[in-house]
């Protein structure tokens, strides 16, 4: 069905091109009274369709219609055929050399280009991979060595010892969880087979569920939350853009060396919203800060305090959601010390 469709619009663009040529031709020739120009016009009008189409057969199908419109209307005898003339013949030569050329240097050109993105996917996903088996270890080790201590020494620990490391395989067993959440809605995303399920929320609403789950994880951690008065209801899907604030959240409990302060802030902007992540911890380092959002950054370039990390993956979920809703998402060293992460989303008309 694809295929059909783009042959339907490659004949649709190539009709309409030589027709508005042919228009121009007619023009230039009572204003100016001139048929020099006319071939040439024609000649970059089957490049034109070379170009824009795929494959040959439009850019030759092109170069043949020239060839007839040029001989038919153009040259003497008018509104004729005279198809063994030798301008004919050359027209036809030149045009067909001109497609075939054209033709293969945008099929050599779109190969280029496929094979570039194959190879970026590849090392998208090679990054992801070694991301993925980095920071999937140390958790797993810690749970493996804590439930290999409370079966072998179950007898000799105390209560309060067997309650620390269970305590412990819990947090891990969380984090993991975490991280798998993370990992499948990039692939909820990439599927072409599902859609966004954008539905209209009242920002209080996702800012107290997202607190909830937040404080679940970080009981000791204080947010700072500073959002519009207004009733607000934005068009997203809910559980996405949790995940997004929740990532942001925690890579700051994580990376945010000597942070005292967390601030979540939401502000109007004309017809979008601004939701952005305050902290007045280390900041980012110059090294790390173009390839955040990229998931390419190694396990020894990313600052961290704890024994569980992932800036590169959560980071890179939060540029996938937030893009796959139609807006940016960025972040930068504030002036008064640490970081600000930051994204906006769309505010339509109709929920303003």
């Amino acid at each position: 069905m694809k295929k059909y469709k783009i042959m339907i619009r490659d004949g649709i663009f190539t009709i309409f091109t030589l027709l508005v040529l042919f228009a121009i031709n007619l023009v230039i020739e009572i204003v100016f009274d001139t048929r020099t120009l006319i071939p040439m016009i024609f000649v970059l009008g089957v490049f034109l369709v070379s170009l824009r189409t795929q494959g040959y057969f439009w850019g030759i199908t092109a170069s043949l219609l020239s060839v007839l419109a040029v001989n038919y209307a153009f040259t003497f005898p008018f509104y004729a055929f005279d198809l063994i003339s030798p301008e004919c013949i050359f027209s036809a030569v030149v045009m067909m050399i001109v497609a075939v050329m054209t033709g293969a240097l945008t099929t050599k050109l779109k190969t280029q280009e496929k094979i570039k993105a194959e190879s970026e996917m590849e090392r998208m996903r090679a990054n992801l991979l070694r991301a993925v088996s980095h920071d999937l270890r140390t958790p797993l080790t810690s749970i493996y060595g804590s439930t290999s201590a409370v079966i072998e020494h179950y007898d000799t620990l105390s209560k309060e010892q067997n309650l620390k490391l269970l305590g412990d395989v819990q947090k891990d067993s969380q984090w993991l969880i975490h991280m798998v959440e993370n990992l499948l809605s990039v692939t909820r995303i990439d599927s072409s087979k599902v859609s966004l399920k954008k539905t209209p929320v009242v920002l209080e609403e996702l800012i107290d569920s997202v607190l909830v789950k937040f404080h679940k994880r970080y009981p000791e951690q204080g947010i700072v939350i500073e959002i519009p008065d207004d009733f607000i209801s934005i068009p997203l899907d809910p559980i996405l853009i949790e995940q997004v604030l929740l990532n942001i959240l925690e890579n700051a409990i994580f990376h945010a060396k000597g942070m005292t302060e967390l601030i979540l802030r939401v502000e109007l902007l004309d017809k979008k919203v601004l939701f952005s992540v305050l902290d007045n911890g280390c900041g980012i380092s110059p090294d790390i800060q173009e390839k955040l959002f990229s998931g390419y950054i190694n396990h020894s370039d990313a600052p961290t305090d704890g024994s569980r990390s992932n800036m590169g993956i959560g980071l890179s979920v939060c540029s996938t959601i937030i893009k796959a809703h139609g807006g940016s998402i960025h972040a930068e060293n504030r002036k008064e010390g640490g970081a600000r992460f930051y994204f906006t989303l769309q505010l339509e008309e109709a929920h303003e």
